[in-house]
């Protein structure tokens, strides 16, 4: 019951996130919900199931950590800005007369489902009393930890390269970018395979390997990396970008082939 109890309250949370961006007349506001989403789902848990130990807490402190600078990163970066092309695209070709109704649907109650799903671990943990912490669960947060870092490096390397004007039209390729070409989706892809070990770390709840797949699938094949490489392909640097550097597991570069 609690469960569906966090579902509607997520439902509202999402509907004011429509209601916000409506009135701005950007849905790309959507994406500076999405992280806060997180949390919020995570503390209504923790409120409704009131658990006892360490994880549960530990647990909603590294959703609220990692969901929070996510929010303020992409705060600052879009909000009072032009919509988002994505959205600004969908604005000129999607049917006028249904395009709210359409817009809710199928962007925000996406999202909200995939918000759900993704935070599962915490959600579920939240509302249950939970066995002590373990080695495993260690093992866990060093991999949130490990995933955490991939995305706030990668995000700093990418918005300093960005800052100086003699990068202007380049592509990055060094720090962590010369490892993997989307080391951000990689942190956060590998953060919630954190989070799920930890939760699984009594070898209880394993069906909630669900929440890692699904965003790691997404990342991957839908949003994110799929979007990104689009936008770049048949670039000259690029490709040689492409041709040298792992698409997402950081792996030593390939050595250009010659002749």
């Amino acid at each position: 019951m609690n469960i569906l109890i966090v579902l509607a309250a997520l439902l509202g949370f999402f509907t004011v996130a429509y209601l916000v961006a409506r009135q701005q007349k950007n849905n790309g506001l959507v994406d500076v919900f999405w992280g806060l989403g997180f949390v919020f789902s995570a503390l209504v848990a923790l409120w409704l199931g009131r658990p006892s130990g360490a994880l549960p807490y530990v647990v909603t402190a590294l959703v609220a950590v990692w969901g929070l600078r996510l929010t303020w990163y992409l705060a600052r970066r879009n909000w009072g800005k032009p919509e988002d092309y994505r959205y600004a695209n969908m604005r000129k070709t999607w049917n006028p007369a249904t395009f709210e109704l359409r817009m809710f649907v199928q962007i925000y109650l996406l999202q909200l489902a995939l918000n759900f799903v993704i935070n599962l671990p915490a959600i579920v943990i939240n509302l249950k009393d939970q066995p002590g912490w373990t080695w495993f669960t260690t093992i866990g947060l060093l991999v949130w930890l490990t995933g955490f870092s991939f995305e706030v490096v990668g995000d700093r390397q990418m918005r300093q390269f960005k800052a100086n004007p003699a990068n202007r039209g380049k592509l990055i390729t060094t720090g962590l970018w010369r490892y993997t070409r989307h080391p951000n989706y990689f942190g956060e892809a590998l953060l919630w395979w954190g989070i799920f070990l930890m939760a699984a770390s009594h070898g209880q709840h394993l069906w909630l390997v669900i929440s890692p797949l699904v965003i790691t699938l997404f990342l991957l094949f839908v949003s994110g990396v799929p979007m990104l490489e689009k936008k770049y392909a048949g670039r000259p640097d690029w490709e040689a970008y492409k041709a040298q550097t792992s698409c997402f597991f950081p792996l030593p570069p390939r050595k250009p082939k010659v002749g």
